[in-house]
Formats: structure tokens, C-alpha cells, sequence
């Protein structure tokens, strides 16, 4: 082959090749995102209406149904719609088809609802759309506790001092605070003294919101300087708001102060967090965009300590739970899985081979292979994941094949006492085509995963590139940088190879477990004969025999003398054992060949009948090192009362 020609003319060229390889690897493997899953795209948009004080009833048929009606007659590719009202919130999920394009529909969602406020209820504002993904799931949660401060000072230091310092973190969505009770002004009215002055509530609105206001009123130019002048009448402090005055009255000014009273409280709280048998307030955070979790987590580590340096020494700062344990835990099984495969097959390497420079050459190999993988799928936007991983794992075991097959290839023309030159060439010729076939029948097989639609497209797809890749950079391999390895590697080797006849190479005398006569070894003398003539490989300089020095020739009869090869020698004698064996039991099975086929078909039959009782999921039962309790209470349960009920739980 002249790409073969090409390696043992430029050597240096291949070995260089083969150090950007690893470089560029290494370089990608450590600026790739890691993440546990690929990225599943869910066609799933979602709307969310809020309206205060609005009753289920009232939101499902004044804003629901009316937003639902013109989505289906005016958005594309919609499958379905979900919808649910609760008191004051209307959500509605928009299921595009798959493999529709969900930005396409958030932009026509977002223009349908402005134009739908129009005929909505008065006041109602614009939805939240959100788009549905795998990530939106938080990975990573704080939680702030303290023995002195309130739930209304941890909810606002939560939402004004924690969330602002976590949102320079690349790639975290910083949610608001659950738990804890945001701080709101509350104006407490008096009906008897209301009805007194003659006024309503409204009236006392009507003044908070006539006063909150801030105008700008141009400029002052005085002396050398320039002052920009705003009217101001909003209340800088809380107190004053009850010296609001709301309408004269008989020829009496009417404060707030005297049908109302103005103090710092708290919204009425929706919901509960409790920590350790406390109550706390949690920040959820999610992923966003292609960002790696591990790199998310990792810098949030990082901030939290300077937040806690700068936070009130009563307030306690905790990351309560993250996914990088998770994550980490899942990506180390599989390295590791992948890399007692690895040693496990070049030990059989070894065992087989009798070479420890033939085992090195193909464990080079094999890792060249997996990172040129790893480079075009960082290229092809790819992150490190259990299925990118799991498939570069699988194809360990056949990664190993182009490389063992070639060596194994190149020993056999090596005991046909052939130059080493001429040994790597034959050797590499004669099994070309079979080993392509190979290859690309095995890349085959992943090519259907690519037409799978939906979230198993999504999830094997990155499976089947990793293997499809790794697979083609090793028959590459096998034709570049092997021969090249082999050509100084196994130089010391030659003299075993040439010091006795081709007969008298290991396991080459033997046959299907048998020894091969001496007509059989002429007849195929004649036949290899043949061959050579019909398909010439080297020029003279390839043809002639090699000059094998004294130094070699020693160092030939050490490596016979060493245990790998005795150990080499000893494993061919028990697997010829074996052989002759697994011939008699092929004699045997060709001669009664309807037995088989009625054994096998029963087998087959039997294996189908157990399929009912093997249980079906998408995804495999996942220990995370977490239990969670799910509790459901009646429809209409205060928030005090279900707490009262976790509380019961706490203390079993």
C-alpha cells in the first residue's frame, strides 16, 4: 500500500503525527465541557401567566382557554397542548413536533401574547416563556440558615446579596430564593375610621401611587457647575408613608396616618424550607447554555467562600447539595471500566503475541485512537459524558483488532524469513481489504442511531460518533504509525524469526490442533510462491535480506530466554490444547448438523419466551447517593399545616 510505503519513507513525519495527536488530546480533554448526559433538546416551550388573586375558575377561562385557542390557529408546528390553573397562575406546555426548531416557537409565543394582553384582563402583565430542557434541573443548591436572623432577612439577603454574587459564575441560572419571607410594606387599614372620613381603600391607594413618583425636571446651571433637577416625592423611609396626606375632609386634611398604619412586613409565605429541623432558605441553581456542570460547580466552590467572607457573621452559607459528586462518580467507573478493559487486552496481547514490543506498539495505539475520537467530537460540539465515554469503552476490545491483526501479520511473513522491510509490507498488503471491510462493517452497525428521532437520537448518537470515529483513526493508525513502530521496535526480533525455518516458528507447525505434514507445508510454500510473483511488493532494496549483526542475533537469543516468551510458549501449548478440543467438538457438530439446528432453535425459542418477564425503562435504575420522600396532603392544605406534618416525618 503507498500509504504504508509512505510511513517507512517518512517516519518522522508519523511520529509527529502522532505527538500532536496526544497534545491536542490532552488540550481537549481538559477544556471540554463534562457533563453527565449529553444535551437533550426537548421541543417544549412553556407559558406562565400570573394574575393575583385570580381563582383557578376564573384563570383557566379568561386567560387560559383564550391563550390556548390562538396558539393552536396561529403557531406552527404545535403536537399538543397542557395546560394548568391554580389561584393566580396559569400555565400552559406548547409540544412541538420533533424535530422542529423550539426557538423558532418561543419567538412566535412571545409575539402571540403581546398581542393577546390586548383583549386579556386589565392590569394582567407579560408571560414568562420558558424553554423546556434536560438541564433544567437544578445541579447545585445553597442554603442559608442562622440561629438569630428572621426568614424575612434571609430571604432578602438570599435574593439581594447571595443571588448577585453567584450570577458572575459562566453558566449558572441563579433562581430565586425558596423559603424565607420577602419584605414588603404593608398599609393595615381601619374600616371604622375609613367609613368615618368618608373614603375607601381605593382612596388610600390612589395616594400611595399619586406620591411614589420620581420626575425629572431638566437642569440648574449655578456658578461653574451644573445640577440635573428631579421632583421626588417617593418616601425614602417607612414611617413616612403615614404622613401621606389622602383628602381634605369638612376642611381637615385626612392622613394615612389616621385611617391606616404603615410598617415593614412580609408577603404572606407560599412556601416552606426546612434545614436540620430548622427553617431555612435554599437557592436553586441551573445550568445554562453548554456549559460543563463540573466547571459550573467547581467555580461556584470558589465564590462561595469570598460571599461568606462579605456576609453578616450570623449568616450561614452552605452548598447543600451539587451534582459533580454525581457526575465525577459516574465518569470515574467508567475510566476505570475502560481502562481494566484495556490492561486485561493487552495482556491477552502479550500472552498470544510473546512480545512486549509488539503489546507496547498496539497500547500506543489504542489511547491515539480514542483521542482522535475525543478531538472531532469536541470539533462536532460533543462533551464528555457517560455515553461519549461508554462508547469510547466499548470500543476498546475493538480498537485492538487493525493494530493485532497487522503485527500478527507482519510476525507470520517475519518467519517466512523475509526482510523487515519487506515483512512489514506483505504483511500490511495482505491484510488491507479484509481489515477495511471490517472497519467500516463495524461502523456500519452505529450508522441506523443517527435516524433514531427524539431523545434516543440524542442520547446514543454521541455513542455511536464516538465509536464510528475511534474506529476509522485506528485503521489509520494501523497503516501509518504502526509499521512505522514496527519497523524499530521489532528490529531485535528478526533473528528469532530467521534463525529456523517457517515451520519451525511458534504454533506455526500446528493446524486445527494437529500437526501439518510436510507435503502441506510445500504445498503451501508453493502457494505463497505464487503470491509473492503475482502481486510484488518491494522494490530490490525491499527484496534483499537484511544484515543481521552479532549484537542482534544476542539479543534475539535473549528475548527466547526471556519469561515473557516462556510464558508465551507455555500459554501456545495449553491453547493448542484447547484447539484441538473446540476441532473436535466443530467435527462433531458438522456431522450432526440437525441436531444443532434443532438445539439452537430451541434456545432461541426459549430466550424469546423469557422476554415477558424482563421489565422495560428508558433509563437504567441510577443510585445517586440520595433518598427523597414525596408527600401529598389534601388539595387546599395551609402551607402551616403541611409543615406541621413534615415536622412529624423529621422526628420518626
Amino acid at each position: 500500500m503507498w500509504i504504508v510505503r509512505l510511513a517507512l519513507a517518512r517516519p518522522y513525519t508519523f511520529v509527529v503525527m502522532a505527538l500532536l495527536i496526544l497534545i491536542g488530546g490532552v488540550l481537549t480533554i481538559q477544556r471540554m465541557a463534562v457533563d453527565i448526559f449529553p444535551d437533550i433538546p426537548i421541543p417544549v416551550v412553556g407559558i406562565v401567566w400570573t394574575y393575583a388573586g385570580i381563582a383557578p375558575e376564573e384563570m383557566n377561562q379568561r386567560i387560559v382557554t383564550p391563550v390556548e385557542r390562538a396558539i393552536t390557529t396561529t403557531v406552527a408546528n404545535v403536537e399538543h397542548q397542557e395546560s394548568q390553573s391554580l389561584k393566580g397562575i396559569g400555565l400552559i406546555k406548547v409540544f412541538f413536533q420533533p424535530g422542529s426548531d423550539p426557538d423558532a416557537g418561543v419567538a412566535q409565543l412571545t409575539a402571540i401574547t403581546q398581542t393577546l394582553l390586548r383583549i386579556l384582563p386589565p392590569g394582567i402583565t407579560p408571560p414568562l416563556i420558558i424553554r423546556y430542557s434536560a438541564s433544567n434541573v437544578p445541579i447545585a443548591q445553597t442554603s442559608l440558615s442562622s440561629e438569630t436572623l428572621g426568614e424575612s432577612d434571609l430571604f432578602d439577603a438570599a435574593n439581594a446579596f447571595i443571588r448577585p454574587g453567584l450570577a458572575v459564575v459562566q453558566g449558572a441560572s441563579v433562581l430565586l430564593p425558596n423559603g424565607g419571607k420577602p419584605k414588603q410594606i404593608m398599609v393595615d387599614l381601619d374600616p371604622v375610621k375609613l367609613a368615618g372620613k368618608g373614603l375607601s381603600g381605593n382612596d388610600v391607594v390612589n395616594t400611595l401611587l399619586a406620591q411614589n413618583v420620581i420626575i425629572p425636571a431638566g437642569s440648574a446651571k449655578i456658578g461653574t457647575r451644573e445640577y440635573d433637577v428631579k421632583l421626588n416625592s417617593s418616601p425614602e423611609a417607612v414611617a413616612t408613608l403615614n404622613d401621606l396626606p389622602i383628602k381634605t375632609v369638612d376642611g381637615t386634611t385626612v392622613y394615612i396616618r389616621d385611617v391606616a398604619f404603615v410598617h415593614e412586613g412580609s408577603a404572606v409565605q407560599a412556601n416552606i424550607v426546612r434545614q436540620n429541623g430548622r427553617r431555612t432558605a435554599i437557592i436553586p441553581i441551573l445550568k445554562s447554555g453548554a456549559a460543563s456542570t463540573l466547571a459550573i460547580i467547581d467555580k461556584i466552590k470558589q465564590v462561595l467562600p469570598n460571599i461568606q467572607a462579605n456576609a453578616p457573621p450570623a449568616l450561614n452559607i452552605k452548598l447543600l447539595f451539587d451534582q459533580s459528586f454525581f457526575v465525577r462518580a459516574s465518569i470515574k467507573g467508567v475510566i476505570i471500566e475502560a481502562s481494566i478493559a484495556a490492561g486485561l487486552t493487552a495482556l491477552m496481547i502479550l500472552l498470544f503475541l510473546g512480545s512486549w514490543r509488539s503489546t507496547l506498539i498496539i497500547a500506543i495505539s489504542i489511547p491515539l485512537s480514542i483521542l482522535v475520537s475525543i478531538i472531532v467530537m469536541n470539533i462536532l460540539g460533543q462533551t464528555l459524558n457517560i455515553m461519549t465515554l461508554g462508547g469510547l469503552s466499548l470500543a476498546v476490545g475493538i480498537l485492538v483488532d487493525d493494530a493485532t491483526v497487522e503485527i500478527e501479520n507482519i510476525h507470520r511473513n517475519m518467519g517466512q524469513k523475509k526482510g523487515l522491510k519487506r515483512s512489514i509490507l506483505d504483511g500490511a498488503q495482505q491484510i488491507a481489504t479484509p481489515a477495511l471491510v471490517a472497519t467500516l462493517a463495524i461502523c456500519i452497525v452505529f450508522v441506523p442511531v443517527f435516524f433514531l428521532g427524539g431523545v434516543a437520537s440524542a442520547i446514543f448518537a454521541p455513542l455511536a460518533t464516538a465509536v464510528i470515529f475511534a474506529m476509522l483513526a485506528s485503521y489509520i493508525l494501523s497503516r501509518t504509525l504502526v509499521p512505522t513502530m514496527v519497523m524499530y521496535l521489532l528490529r531485535k526480533e528478526l533473528p528469532i524469526y530467521h534463525a529456523q525455518e517457517e515451520e519451525e516458528v511458534p504454533s506455526a507447525h500446528f493446524r486445527n490442533g494437529r500437526e501439518v505434514s510436510q507435503h502441506e507445508r510445500d504445498l503451501a510454500r508453493l502457494h505463497r510462491e505464487q503470491f509473492e510473483h503475482a502481486h510484488p511488493s518491494g522494490t530490490p532494496e525491499e527484496e534483499a535480506e537484511p544484515d543481521i549483526t552479532d549484537a542482534e542475533r544476542k539479543a534475539g537469543e535473549g528475548i527466547t530466554k526471556s519469561w515473557i516468551w516462556r510464558l508465551h510458549t507455555a500459554f501456545e501449548h495449553q491453547f493448542e490444547k484447547f484447539r484441538t478440543v473446540y476441532t473436535g467438538a466443530l467435527d462433531w457438530a458438522l456431522d450432526n448438523r440437525k441436531k444443532m439446528v434443532i438445539a439452537f432453535s430451541v434456545l432461541f425459542i426459549g430466550s424469546l419466551g423469557l422476554y415477558p418477564f424482563i421489565g422495560q425503562n428508558f433509563f437504567p435504575t441510577v443510585d445517586a447517593g440520595q433518598l427523597r420522600l414525596h408527600i401529598r396532603v389534601p388539595t387546599g392544605t395551609r402551607v402551616e399545616e403541611t409543615e406541621r406534618r413534615f415536622r412529624q416525618v423529621e422526628e420518626i
